[in-house]
């Protein structure tokens, strides 16, 4: 178990944590972006390929009446423009779900923060040549303007990963504010995607803040300025993400970065006009 939110228990469910591309093409704007990552998450840049660590994981939810899923990663078999993640046959996946003692049949919902490829590959499985859920006795909550703006591009992450769940009938698209039971909140933080939404676990007077990608290295703590090159809309990114990190830190809220070096889990903290990124001991 990751950590313990009142009643409520977060698990890691990881899938990758190895380098993804250099800092300096995420984020082109940034001069000596991979040093300036370095001296604020040491460790974080591969000294080999340069490529900035990124973990793959979602968080399984044991609330004290739902199991959920919030994000589903990159999946096996599927097709995709980042050819470490094309064609995967790997059971890790498979096996952080299991170290929690959940089977994919338990898992009530699989909320997906937006609808990237590392967000939504295990929603589907491949059976006998056709893609389908991957959780047969679960909802899929999707933000609905990302279902707008994704079902008009019609990518392969889309059609493999997310119009099954759909055409099954499995689907529910959601708006910011949906709540799941008393625990479980979407925080509308868009300009990654469209609909991008993060997720606020809340029971008695503790709360946790899971990030999606609102954030992708701790470092946007003290910078929340950068921009990400896969932002769609950068310049509201990054009021979303000033707005996340100040509710953050006024509310002495737990934050679980989704893609933040491991153990992707501290507190931000007011400093100055930006932030700063204690890790959880």
């Amino acid at each position: 178990m990751l950590c313990r939110i009142g009643d409520v228990e977060i698990w890691r469910i990881l899938e990758i944590n190895a380098p993804y591309l250099p800092a300096k093409d995420l984020f082109p704007d940034v001069p000596d972006v991979a040093a300036l990552i370095e001296s604020r998450d040491p460790g974080a840049i591969c000294p080999t390929s340069g490529g900035l660590i990124l973990p793959i994981q979602g968080f399984l939810l044991k609330t004290p009446s739902h199991l959920i899923l919030v994000d589903a990663c990159v999946g096996n078999h599927k097709t995709n423009r980042y050819p470490p993640w094309t064609g995967r046959s790997d059971s890790r996946f498979m096996a952080s779900l299991a170290a929690a003692g959940v089977t994919p049949d338990d898992v009530d919902y699989v909320l997906c923060t937006h609808l990237h490829t590392d967000h939504v590959g295990w929603n589907t499985k491949l059976e006998d040549g056709r893609w389908v859920p991957t959780f047969p006795n679960a909802r899929y909550l999707i933000p609905d303007s990302d279902n707008a703006a994704f079902a008009e591009i019609a990518a392969d992450s889309y059609t493999e990963s997310v119009l099954p769940v759909i055409a099954a009938g499995q689907s529910e698209m959601v708006t910011p504010g949906h709540q799941l039971g008393d625990c479980i909140t979407l925080i509308d933080t868009p300009g990654h995607t469209p609909g991008h939404v993060s997720v606020l676990v809340k029971n008695g007077a503790a709360e946790a803040i899971i990030t999606g990608d609102a954030l992708h290295t701790t470092a946007q703590c003290w910078h929340p300025d950068w921009q990400f090159i896969y932002d769609t809309d950068p310049d509201q990114a990054v009021t979303s993400r000033r707005a996340l990190l100040e509710a953050a830190s006024e509310a002495d809220r737990r934050v679980l970065g989704s893609h933040f070096t491991l153990p992707s889990i501290g507190r931000v903290k007011a400093n100055g006009e930006v932030f700063r990124w204690e890790e959880d001991i």
